[in-house]
């Protein structure tokens, strides 16, 4: 029997089995791990207070996310879920009935499966083995984006600002200037997208380089500074977003603001290979029988 939660309590990775799935089938079927987290949030109702705890004492991942990879794995080799290369999780059937998932059964096949494997090949525990895919998995969310972090951390605001400069322009983005100045509002620079090659939109940024969570009284307080001065605002932050802030951020009927996090500046710095750098080996598979599943 699952235990009680309170809302300061974190679920263990058994109870986020179910929630797993049902975030897949509400995203369709296939999704990024950002995605199915965020759906699981909402599904499990998890608190903001549980998801800032993070795995170990100067992890970037929290606690939960942590307990969802694990969560993920145990679906995987269940035979519900299948992951690329790519970072995407599917269902592996389109048919799963949620009423007839048992977490402890799940739990339980997983386990015996790993045991019965370990007895013939005489590897390591069934613990150990799915501790090391967990590992590598969470060394992938979280090694190489805690040292970028900290290189972030660690460099000037003025650099941060022109880092967020270049990476608006390596976006897409044109005449973007900084232009923080004291008593500005919090508004660090400016520039325009243009969309299609038809539409443009002004924009103004703003880039907090620390540890902490944005909150939504300063997500508001950006907001009025960038009142009749552009059509969209951004808040670029080596940290993170309050659940609260990011609902404050797309509130109707007040002027959109986007939100770019640590872990997500940590990807768009990779994708356009701005001080990062990305060096796979790459091994071709095909697997017949994926193709005659679908």
């Amino acid at each position: 029997m699952a235990r009680k939660k309170t809302n300061n309590d974190i679920p263990t990775f058994d109870e986020l089995l179910v929630p797993t799935i049902k975030a897949l089938q509400e995203l369709g079927g296939s999704g990024s791990i950002e995605e199915i987290n965020s759906k699981v949030y909402v599904i499990a109702e998890i608190s903001d207070e549980t998801l800032h705890a993070t795995h170990g004492e100067e992890g970037t991942v929290s606690e939960v996310d942590y307990r969802l990879a694990w969560s993920r794995t145990y679906l995987k080799k269940f035979g519900l879920l299948e992951n690329s290369s790519r970072g995407i999780w599917a269902l592996s059937k389109s048919d799963i009935t949620i009423n007839e998932l048992d977490p402890i059964e799940i739990v339980k096949a997983v386990r015996e499966q790993s045991k019965l494997a370990s007895s013939i090949t005489k590897i390591t525990s069934t613990e150990q083995q799915i501790e090391n895919e967990i590992t590598k998995e969470v060394d992938n969310l979280e090694g190489w984006k805690e040292k970028l972090l900290d290189v972030l951390y660690n460099i000037t605001p003025a650099a941060f600002e022109r880092l967020s400069q270049r990476l608006l322009r390596e976006s897409g983005f044109f005449q973007v200037e900084v232009t923080g100045k004291v008593g500005d509002g919090g508004i660090d620079g400016k520039g325009i997208v243009r969309v299609s090659g038809l539409l443009s939109f002004h924009v103004i940024f703003q880039c907090k380089r620390y540890k902490g969570s944005v909150t939504p009284s300063q997500i508001r307080d950006f907001r009025g500074a960038m009142q009749g001065r552009a059509d969209k605002g951004l808040v670029i932050t080596t940290g993170t977003f309050t659940r609260e802030a990011v609902k404050e951020a797309t509130r109707d009927g007040a002027p959109p603001i986007d939100l770019i996090d640590g872990e997500m500046l940590c990807d768009k710095l990779k994708e356009l290979k701005l001080g990062v750098d990305t060096k796979l080996t790459e091994i071709v598979d095909i697997k017949n029988d994926w193709f005659n599943d679908l």
